[in-house]
């Protein structure tokens, strides 16, 4: 299970902390607080239910790394799969939804240092750039190097949350009767666990990194799917202790009667009920931040990934498919790093775009799932080889599921969300009859 690898790789445990450091990211620290208002303690069992839906995608993207095994799937398996036009508005989504979700990590690196220190918390924005940077940083390096690091990064960023958790759990004011009337506390009753579902999906949203980075994977057939089974198992239990540990200080009351707690819910279990712990802010204020910068690692090489593979076919700027001598595409990293940074000085319309965002992202996942359908019609495995359980019947099932909990989001009547996407995909389709001209 060594990281090292004579290909200069990623090996196992490096898929696996660059999974694990993907989906840990402001989700748990901001998200899980709108869970938990939604929802009281049975935002646990949405939790649960994302990993389960977002594990079907992993694993089904995993299949697709096999009978595709290049860089960049977002737009390589639906290209190859269905077809370059599908490939191309595919990866279009996933461009710009990853340049928002990667300005928006990084605003919350000024927010939570702030939070931390009360000497940055005048320095959201610089803060910002200087994370990206730092992140472009990495990128640039070989997929390797980075990875060690990032190795790291994710061993410093679980010990802090379970520290968190043990700290929490251990504490006198810990109540266990606030996961009393388990499924009726939130603000949206009863049923507030199943509409909390989609945000909790934002928390695994990274689990196809090694998938779409198969180019760069050592041993692919056997690394990748393992590394989705074991990070997702191991995310998901952060995850529940994490939220476990923070309701037993914190009730969804609480969040329904502090609107500014919401977003920052371990904060307000060490503000309130552990006030007398004084390290302790501090203490999330770092694990926050480390888990932003490693989702902001691993979705900014995605995004370049993807800008390179469409590149390879035409069907982007010719640019950037140029590798650096760590044969990264530098090109593709600095463009998504300098789109990021604008971005991030305007937190305001940031916050705004990734609320908006939302089906977008239903579509690119939906898209990679149906690319496995048509996958399995046109190409065959080796014996032995790994495919998703389930088959065709899975990867029907995760989209009717998927579609379905984002049904509230889509009748909700919010005209700006769809206008939002009409227009992404409309700049995207012209952008596809420019580039698809061109190369013919």
């Amino acid at each position: 299970m060594s990281n090292k690898t004579d290909t200069g790789k990623l090996g196992l445990i490096a898929c696996i902390t660059m999974l694990a450091g993907g989906c840990i990211g402001s989700s748990i620290f901001s998200l899980s607080g709108m869970t938990m208002y939604y929802a009281g303690p049975a935002a646990i069992l949405s939790w649960i239910i994302a990993a389960a839906i977002c594990g079907c995608y992993g694993l089904q993207a995993a299949e697709l790394s096999i009978r595709y095994p290049k860089s960049g799937g977002v737009y390589t398996f639906p290209s190859r799969a269905i077809s370059k036009d599908a490939g191309f508005l595919t990866a279009w989504g996933y461009l710009v939804s990853n340049i928002i979700a990667v300005a928006f990590a990084a605003i919350y690196v000024g927010t939570y240092l702030g939070v931390g220190w009360q000497i940055f918390s005048s320095l959201q924005i610089p803060l910002a750039i200087i994370s990206i940077l730092f992140c472009t940083w990495m990128c640039l390096n070989k997929i390797s190097t980075a990875g060690k690091i990032n190795n790291i990064l994710v061993s410093v960023l679980i010990i802090t949350m379970l520290t968190y958790v043990i700290v929490a759990f251990t504490h006198p004011n810990f109540n266990p009767a606030n996961f009393s009337n388990f499924f009726g506390q939130g603000c949206k009753g009863s049923t507030g666990w199943i509409e909390a579902v989609p945000n909790a999906m934002t928390g695994f949203g990274s689990i196809v990194a090694v998938a779409f980075l198969v180019g760069q994977v050592a041993n692919p057939r056997k690394n990748v799917p393992l590394a989705t089974l074991v990070a997702l198992g191991l995310v998901v239990l952060l995850y529940v202790l994490m939220i476990a540990a923070t309701m037993g200080h914190v009730t969804a009351q609480f969040l329904i009667d502090n609107p500014g707690m919401r977003f920052i819910p371990m904060f307000a279990a060490a503000f309130t009920s552990m006030s007398n712990i004084p390290w302790l802010p501090k203490l999330i204020a770092i694990s926050a931040v480390i888990a932003l910068v490693t989702t902001m690692l691993v979705v900014l090489n995605l995004t370049a990934n993807a800008m390179k593979a469409m590149a390879d076919d035409g069907r982007f700027p010719a640019v950037c498919k140029k590798l650096n001598k760590s044969e990264s595409p530098s090109t593709a990293i600095w463009i998504t790093t300098v789109a990021a940074c604008l971005l991030s000085c305007l937190p305001k319309y940031t916050e705004l775009l990734v609320n908006l965002g939302s089906l977008v992202a239903a579509v690119n996942i939906s898209m990679v799932i149906i690319a496995a359908v048509y996958a399995r019609k046109k190409t065959t495995l080796e014996e032995g080889a790994f495919v998703a359980p389930g088959g065709n019947v899975l990867s029907i099932i995760t989209v009717v599921v998927i579609l379905s909990t984002y049904i509230p989001k889509l009748t909700s009547g919010d005209m700006q969300m769809w206008l939002f996407t009409a227009v992404i995909y409309g700049l995207g389709l012209i952008a596809m009859l420019y580039y698809k001209k061109k190369a013919n």
